[in-house]
């Protein structure tokens, strides 16, 4: 038996994206053990994901503290690795490719660097669909891939029956009107006016909900709907996942909770703006779909109702 890391550090829309091509590694190597290095926010979440079998922390520090580098390469080195799968692709994880695996090819440190395409500069690779380009990883790998693809998040999930009692919760339509502070391009400004066409058309028959994160609750009292909390805290990552797949519609923005929707086969729509394209982000299934327009505050309550009461019929 042999060791096989897996790098994936986040963000939450990521981590669900991951999980085909975590999937896939894990059905490649079913006879070794699959480790993955995390940042904390997603440690314990790992921890459930039948395809791992420990996760180690990361806790990205700087890269100039040489103590913690030192400490975290010394950890990686006592497992001896016989492959890694760098899903982050980033700087940093390049960075530790040169420390742990120098001088070694695709056969050992598979990420998207070593695996690019003779015919094509990054710039170039980096236009192709996220999920595309893990798939073409794996492949230049050596590697059947089945889930990449199609991801299943579902794993993700916990029982929020409690949850859902405490706020008699049975048919719900999701909005997520939020999103970081300086990503305010991918913020759609009319979800109280969408959230009036809905109560005229359906009254009592959906409750509208949302579920705010840390830094959201105060935003949430700015929407006209329902803020899904835990005992006054923010749902963790594994109930916000059962909550987006138990309910009758979503709608977000593109951040996090929209790509969950996407991967447990939720039913609902994003809405794009011009800071990405859907398909770049690979984020539409056959029950999900996105709305793309040049400018978020162009894109009418109306369109978007229409889209969602044609949807519920």
């Amino acid at each position: 038996m042999s060791n096989i890391l897996i790098i994936k550090h986040g963000s939450l829309g990521d981590i669900a994206q991951a999980s085909g091509v975590i999937q896939d590694i894990s059905e490649n190597f079913k006879n070794d053990k699959i480790y993955l290095l995390t940042t904390k926010p997603y440690l314990e979440l790992f921890r459930k994901n039948p395809f791992i079998q420990d996760v180690i922390l990361d806790k990205r520090l700087p890269r100039i503290n040489l103590i913690y580098l030192y400490f975290l390469m010394r950890e990686l080195k006592k497992y001896k690795f016989f492959k890694v799968f760098d899903l982050q692709n980033s700087s940093r994880t390049n960075f530790y490719k040169n420390i742990l695996f120098p001088k070694v090819g695709k056969e050992i440190w598979s990420s998207s660097l070593t695996t690019m395409p003779s015919d094509k500069d990054k710039e170039e690779f980096n236009k192709i669909s996220v999920l595309e380009r893990f798939d073409h990883q794996l492949k230049e790998t050596g590697l059947t891939t089945s889930n990449t693809l199609k991801p299943d998040f579902t794993w993700a999930s916990s029982n929020i029956n409690e949850i859902k009692s405490f706020y008699k919760l049975e048919k719900y339509i999701l909005l997520f009107p939020f999103c970081s502070p300086h990503l305010t391009i991918k913020k759609w400004p009319y979800f109280n006016k969408l959230i009036e066409l809905i109560l005229e058309k359906y009254g009592e028959d959906y409750k509208i909900v949302t579920a705010p994160g840390p830094s959201e609750i105060n935003d949430a009292k700015d929407i006209n709907a329902i803020a899904l909390l835990d005992n006054g805290r923010s749902l963790d990552i594994s109930q916000l996942t059962s909550l987006i797949k138990e309910s009758s519609f979503v709608v977000a923005n593109d951040t996090g909770p929209a790509h969950i929707a996407s991967h447990v086969g939720a039913n609902g729509i994003t809405l794009f703006g011009k800071h990405t394209t859907a398909y770049k982000v690979s984020i539409e299934r056959e029950n999900f779909k996105a709305i793309q327009v040049s400018d978020l505050h162009n894109l009418s309550a109306e369109k978007v109702f229409e889209r969602l009461s044609n949807s519920l019929i």
